[in-house]
This record gives C-alpha cells, sequence and structure tokens, in this order.
C-alpha cells in the first residue's frame, strides 16, 4: 500500500519560494505517476502539476506555468514541486496524489480532475501573505 506525505508547506511573502515534497512509502515511487492539487477554501481542488511514471512527461497548469517546477528522485522516493514568484492566489492546501496505471500513470492524462489519483496525502498549507 502506497502512503504519501506532504511537507514544506508554511508562510511566504508574495514574490518569494517554497519547495514541497511528497515522500512515498511502501512501495517503490518509480511505479507511479504523481501529481500535485491544491484547494483554497471555498473552491474546488485543481490540479497543479504532474510528473510521469518515468519522468519524460511533466504537465503544469497555466496559472503556474514558468514559476512551479515539478521534479522526482526516485532513488529518495520523493517528488518535488519548486514554487516560485508566489503569489497570494497561491495560497491553498496543496496534496500530492499518485495515479497506479494505464494514460495516467504514463502521460499524466486527466490530472487536471480530483477524481485522478489511486493514493492521496493529507496535505501542507501554503500560506502567501506579506
Amino acid at each position: 500500500q502506497l502512503q504519501l506525505v506532504e511537507s514544506g508547506g508554511g508562510l511566504v511573502q508574495p514574490g518569494g519560494s517554497l519547495r514541497l515534497s511528497c515522500a512515498a512509502s511502501g512501495v517503490t515511487v518509480g511505479a507511479y505517476a504523481i501529481g500535485w492539487f491544491r484547494q483554497a477554501p471555498g473552491k474546488e481542488r485543481e490540479g497543479v502539476s504532474c510528473i510521469s511514471s518515468r519522468g519524460g512527461i511533466t504537465t503544469y497548469a497555466d496559472s503556474v506555468k514558468g514559476r512551479f517546477t515539478i521534479s522526482r528522485d526516485n532513488a529518495r522516493s520523493t517528488v518535488y514541486l519548486q514554487m516560485n514568484s508566489l503569489k497570494p492566489e497561491d495560497s491553498a492546501v496543496y496534496y500530492c496524489a499518485a495515479a497506479a496505471s494505464g494514460p495516467r500513470r504514463d502521460y499524466c492524462a486527466g490530472y487536471v480532475t480530483s477524481s485522478w489519483g489511486d493514493y492521496w496525502g493529507q496535505g501542507t498549507q501554503v500560506t502567501v501573505s506579506s
């Protein structure tokens, strides 16, 4: 059973940076695509970024393109989300999720939907405020 734990959230000023980590345990993370999602109060969960199981495909929501970078270190069973030039509208609880099979795993297909992941972490809070 795959377990995911997010870390790295916190309070940061606008324009600042954070790096989120999604640590996997239980099975090798290399067998899964990993997506990052976020949910702000009163809003639906939205896909932010995704990296395929082999790392060859990365995708980003338009709102974070050029500012966020996703990467994976399978040896450490960890996926990272480097977030730069943060804005107040980036404030949310950030979740990572894993997809185990098919186009979701191989191509991050459909990662923008909140039902994408087979496994989910508990989330980490990111607050961007002065």
